[in-house]
């Protein structure tokens, strides 16, 4: 339909050019007509366009949201990228993993350490550096407290917030 909007408009140029030129109006009522089918079409197009897009957004489709050109809030964001709740979590793919459920007495530890975790830039997680999603991407280390106050959130694949605080229990038992 674009297409067709496209030749409107320059069929009404093309027309503007000799009413211009010479003092004949039949060019320039000619001109003003395909600009107006023009305007029609486009009118058109979005009159189907928002018809049809009630029943497009009812039918799930592979590519999901985006495909439907509406704006994706940050939070279904996440979703998109995180994927299904029971797909593996994969590297490759890039899914990030959903974020470990911590206990509050394993986060009361965990806020007061300085141990070092990995971050990935413009991602939310931190991780242990043997974690498995991580795979050979460049890491950042951060003290897990300071990774915390940044607003990042714990792996569920490593469980670095589960795994240190044993080991600081483990190394203050007598």
């Amino acid at each position: 339909m674009l297409y067709i909007v496209l030749l409107l408009v320059l069929a009404a140029l093309g027309l503007l050019v000799p009413a211009l030129t010479t003092s004949e109006h039949v060019w320039a009522w000619l001109s003003v007509g395909a600009s107006g089918a023009a305007a029609f079409v486009l009118v058109l197009d979005w009159w189907l366009r928002r018809r049809s897009s009630p029943q497009a957004a009812v039918v799930p489709t592979a590519a999901g949201p985006a495909a439907l050109d509406q704006k994706i809030s940050a939070d279904d964001q996440d979703e998109l990228d995180r994927g299904p709740a029971d797909a593996p979590v994969s590297p490759d793919q890039g899914i990030e993993p959903v974020e470990e459920d911590t206990d509050a007495a394993d986060l009361l530890i965990v806020t007061d350490l300085t141990a070092e975790v990995r971050v990935l830039d413009e991602r939310p997680r931190y991780h242990l550096a043997a974690c498995p999603w991580l795979a050979k991407r460049p890491t950042l280390a951060l003290p897990v407290n300071e990774a915390r106050q940044l607003g990042f959130t714990p792996c569920s694949v490593c469980r670095p917030d589960n795994t240190l605080a044993d080991q600081h229990r483990a190394a203050t038992r007598p």
